[in-house]
């Protein structure tokens, strides 16, 4: 039988600009726009459900035609969707410039609806069943400090591990209440500078400054350069495969945290864990969307092989 998977968190609509050129800031860029259904929480459902697990999506959505493009490709990925829908409200989008290589140029987060995801909602009989029936609890920084502290001690009461995407170094704030009762936490360096309000020579010192704040596990990604992953008594980093045929970065953060978390269900260390999480993040880069439709145990095995050995630091 499949494990469970509960998810809390953003499920929203991506718009993306591709610029075609140069960048010109200040002026007028010659590009394309393309639209999807994304979010942290939503990327990572959709991951998890090709990678074969049993995963429900929480989160708010208004009544309007996004909303419903969301409703879709949550059934398209075969997501058990469970949505708050205000009927009078817009479904949150997040808006991005891209370069022509696929870097981020600068984004605008139109969120508001999420801060209507509070902590009372997590009492609602269908909620509470679904945090006792899961293996593992994902949320994300969309939500309001106070609803990711309540469901930290929800899934406390119910003895299910949490994990947690960072989103954006100004969301991830929000976690830091949470840390202790967060088991795994995904982020980038600029989310652990804003975590730790630090910004070391040494990335290794990112892993003293979060373990400080309580926090038990974690993954911090920077970019083309290894990756640090650290436990309580462990830390390893890990060289991302080179994926020449780059399509797009969004969402490769979120299927490095849907990787890494299907290890560790699997049973996997931590050090192997993260190499799934590399050759997911590497599937994904290599698509046109913020989730490769083609992700499958099988093709993450496939990939697999294309990933070195994690370096244990300590």
């Amino acid at each position: 039988m499949a494990k469970k998977i509960l998810v809390l968190g953003g499920a929203h609509i991506d718009r993306r600009g591709r610029i075609f050129g140069e960048t010109a800031p200040g002026a007028s860029n010659p590009g394309a726009w393309f639209e999807e259904p994304g979010g942290g929480g939503f990327n990572a459902a959709r991951n998890l459900a090709r990678l074969g697990f049993d995963v429900r999506l929480i989160s708010p959505r208004g009544g309007d035609p996004s909303g419903e493009m969301v409703a879709e490709a949550a059934s398209h990925a075969g997501i058990d969707d469970r949505p708050f829908v205000f009927l009078d409200r817009k479904t949150p989008s997040y808006t991005a410039i891209l370069e022509r290589d696929g870097n981020l140029v600068i984004a605008l987060a139109d969120m508001e609806l999420y801060k209507l995801f509070v902590p009372r909602r997590l009492a609602i009989r269908a909620v509470r069943d679904a945090f006792e029936g899961t293996d593992l609890v994902l949320c994300d920084a969309n939500l309001p400090a106070e609803t990711l502290a309540a469901i930290a001690a929800r899934a406390a009461v119910f003895s299910k591990p949490v994990a947690a995407i960072a989103i954006s170094p100004a969301k991830v704030v929000r976690l830091k209440p949470s840390l202790a009762g967060i088991d795994h936490l995904f982020l980038n360096e600029a989310e652990a500078a804003a975590l730790t309000e630090s910004r070391p020579e040494d990335p290794l010192e990112w892993v003293n400054g979060l373990r400080a704040l309580g926090l038990r596990n974690g993954v911090i990604t920077r970019g083309r350069r290894p990756l640090i992953a650290f436990s309580r008594d462990l830390v390893v980093s890990l060289q991302p495969p080179v994926v020449d045929d780059v399509a797009d970065v969004t969402g490769a953060g979120d299927s490095l945290a849907s990787g890494v978390l299907s290890a560790l269900l699997a049973g996997h260390d931590l050090a192997e864990a993260v190499r799934h999480g590399a050759a997911a993040a590497a599937i994904t880069v290599q698509s046109p969307f913020a989730t490769a439709e083609n992700l499958s145990p099988e093709l993450l095995k496939t990939m697999l092989a294309l990933v070195p050995k994690a370096e244990i630091l300590s």
